[in-house]
């Protein structure tokens, strides 16, 4: 196996875990700020493989990279008639018997003096802050990667200069292969004496500014000759060249290739555009997160067909959807692959930082989802709490309790149910059919 495709995995896989436990920190800074009693600090799940304690609370590393999670007492509050600090025993009812254990569990740990610890008995907009941290962090670490590709590295563009991938030959198009061979004829670009690095400007005088401008010129020319304008280092040249005629896959207006469309006999150069970079404004990051966000936030909504479309290519061999989800294996694979392409060093950088700051908004969007387990399902609790509370004040009402999520328990294990699958599905999906770069 390539050591870059193995380097590629771990390293995205450090990036994640990375980033997971920085949004536990967006939890556990203010949960501390707040007063509220943090035991534990974990990145990742099953038994711990590293820990360490400071003060009241353990920090530590398990086994299993796969999320993580800070421990705070008093998640749930007792039950109305309970005395404070003592629980009762679970009731019997399946439903009931879930609640009352659970309740027992976030109890459990409040010593004598830890009253006013307990995060139920918070006030309702501290509540919201301690919960919405976590993904506030995903957001920051969102938009420091982002900054880092637009601003550091720039966004990549298909310019009209000559690549260095560029062939001298005419390859058929039956034929998948990139060296050439002898019999093959040589492109028109060649015999013209076009040069790597060339930058296309004109084309029988109309001007050519992008690659989707050299394209349609080219192709709606047809075969015959043809005065190609070019800059080589600096200097503008004027090229005779005989276009060629070729069937070639059809393009979209923005220069994409529409899969099993045809067009007859366009023109042909036998060149292959170069990728430049182009750096933008700090403004310009907030618009594209702006639009990588709504796409996502579709995304979500349509999660349920998009698992479908999951299941289908993990057992039916239908292709991966290339906007659906992925998981934390197929995230690995796809970092593997960045690194063990055969990209340029700044196209390999752009695209694994990419990743990682895709993930992270991912991340911190999906736990903004109202329901338990996740963060979003405790924010909600803590603005109903809210709303309740301003509604008693306005109608000069007592002071009402605080909002008991534990009533919502039944539906949290169904959904943390749901979420097992879905994750076992995708691991499964990354396995078997995974996404490619290609």
């Amino acid at each position: 196996m390539n050591w870059l495709f193995v380097a590629g995995i771990v390293l995205f896989l450090v990036g994640l875990m990375v980033s997971v436990g920085l949004h536990e920190v967006g939890h556990l800074v203010p949960a501390k700020i707040f007063g509220v009693r943090v035991t534990q600090y974990m990145v990742g799940f099953g038994s711990t493989a590293w820990s360490i304690r400071r003060g009241e609370t353990e920090y530590g590393i398990k086994w299993i990279p796969l999320g993580g999670y800070i421990r705070m007492i008093g998640m749930l509050p007792p039950r109305p008639g309970d005395a404070s600090g003592k629980l009762r025993s679970a009731s019997t009812g399946p439903f009931q018997g879930l609640i009352e254990t659970a309740r027992d569990a976030a109890m459990e740990e409040v010593r004598p003096g830890d009253e006013e610890r307990v995060f139920y008995r918070k006030k309702w907009w501290q509540k919201i802050i301690i919960m919405s941290g976590g993904p506030l962090m995903n957001f920051v670490l969102a938009f420091i990667f982002f900054s880092i590709l637009l601003v550091g590295i720039g966004l990549p563009k298909t310019a009209p200069i000559v690549s260095p991938d560029t062939n001298t030959c005419v390859i058929p198009t039956s034929e998948v292969r990139k060296t050439c061979a002898p019999t093959d004829e040589r492109t028109p670009a060649a015999k013209a004496g076009v040069k790597i690095g060339d930058r296309m400007v004109s084309l029988d005088g109309q001007k050519i500014e992008t690659w989707q401008d050299a394209t349609r010129l080219i192709r709606g020319h047809g075969a015959g000759p043809v005065k190609l304008g070019i800059v080589r280092d600096g200097r503008p040249m004027t090229l005779d060249v005989t276009l060629i005629s070729r069937d070639m896959q059809s393009l979209t207006d923005d220069g994409k290739v529409e899969e099993g469309k045809v067009d007859k006999g366009v023109g042909f150069l036998g060149v292959v555009p170069s990728q430049v970079f182009e750096q933008q404004s700090m403004g310009h990051v907030l618009g594209y997160m702006g639009d990588l966000t709504g796409r996502v936030v579709g995304s979500m909504v349509n999660l349920p067909q998009k698992m479908v479309g999951v299941w289908n290519a993990a057992f039916s061999g239908d292709q991966r959807d290339p906007e659906g989800p992925v998981g934390v294996v197929g995230a690995g694979r796809l970092g593997g692959e960045i690194l063990a392409s055969d990209m340029s060093n700044k196209s390999k950088l752009f695209t694994f930082v990419s990743l990682l700051a895709g993930f992270n908004l991912a991340i911190g969007l999906f736990n903004l989802i109202p329901l338990l387990p996740l963060d979003g399902g405790h924010i909600a609790g803590g603005i109903w709490e809210g709303i309740k509370r301003a509604y008693a004040k306005i109608m000069r009402r007592p002071e009402p309790r605080h909002v008991d999520i534990a009533k919502v328990l039944p539906l949290t294990y169904a959904m943390a149910f749901v979420l097992i699958i879905m994750a076992g599905l995708l691991v499964y999906a990354d396995l078997v059919n995974p996404l490619t770069l290609g």
